[in-house]
């Protein structure tokens, strides 16, 4: 039996409660900053009390304003055009890899091998390798400033095909001769055996696919040029020109507490399978 020591177990509560000291604070003074005006946070020192514009703030912040020295455009439809890029991207992501394992594992095709490794080799060429081909493609296309130039480029993922390819390795091949027995065809394995079996891996994959898809800001910068489809995080971007004077700070601290609230709540709301997802050995 483990004995506890009290000086230990203080130590570890104190280091516990330091570090989310660290972490929070940055995003009380954001808080507080959005609850006063533009003029107020520059002055020294700055407030460290929440303020009487709180409201007012999150308001111009979410349906735009009329003036400002970077981008006025309303943060409510940036959160919405991140929204549906990062759903598109993940819902995408985890289709084409769940397909893409499937056939790799448990079809026979010439150079099946070959097709995987091609897949596997692409995860040395992330967006800012092959930005500018890409960028061209999409040009070509007329897909800038839409949501298929947003999504499209970002939606094949090898490390998603790699995982699903590993874990389709652990299925035993009696379920397959079962469904086989049965009369179930490929796709009906798939659907009603594979699918429901992964289904803590797909949840794991959703919540950090649509962290990163809704966190994008290198492809979104050079993909849009219209203040009607700007993310979220472009956004953010857009609203900073000038000097600290010309900023409207408390503005961008209001978009940047937004802009952090989806992500935190899909993982609030499935931190249980995410968890479950990363650690569970079950078959």
């Amino acid at each position: 039996m483990v004995e506890r020591n009290p000086i230990l177990g203080f130590l570890a509560h104190a280091v516990m409660i330091l570090g989310v000291v660290i972490v929070a604070f940055p995003l009380y003074l954001a808080f507080v900053a959005s609850s006063h005006t533009a003029q107020e946070i520059v002055q020294a020192p700055m407030p460290l009390l929440p303020g009487s514009h709180l409201w007012e703030t999150y308001k111009a912040a979410l349906f735009g304003r009329d003036v400002g020295a970077g981008s006025t455009a309303p943060v409510a439809r940036m959160m919405w055009v991140s929204l549906v890029s990062a759903l598109v991207i993940t819902f995408g992501k985890i289709s084409i890899s769940l397909l893409s394992a499937f056939a790799v594992v448990y079809f026979r095709f010439p150079f099946k091998s070959l097709c995987f490794w091609a897949i596997f080799i692409t995860l040395m060429l992330p967006v800012e390798v092959r930005i500018g081909p890409t960028y061209q493609v999409v040009s070509n296309l007329g897909m800038l400033n839409s949501y298929a130039g947003l999504t499209v480029p970002l939606i094949a993922s090898a490390t998603a095909t790699f995982l699903f390819r590993q874990f389709f390795l652990t299925v035993p091949d009696e379920l397959v001769e079962a469904a086989r027995m049965d009369g179930a065809g490929p796709m009906r394995f798939f659907k009603d055996v594979l699918v429901p079996l992964s289904k803590t891996s797909i949840a794991a994959l959703f919540v950090i696919q649509f962290i990163y898809g809704w966190n994008q800001y290198l492809w979104p910068l050079l993909a849009t040029t219209s203040e009607d489809m700007y993310p979220v995080v472009i956004g953010i971007k857009r609203m900073i020109a000038g000097g600290d004077a010309a900023n409207e700070w408390n503005i961008v601290m209001a978009t940047a507490l937004l802009a952090m609230l989806p992500p935190a709540l899909v993982v609030v709301l499935m931190q249980k399978w995410f968890v479950k997802g990363l650690v569970d050995t079950e078959k």
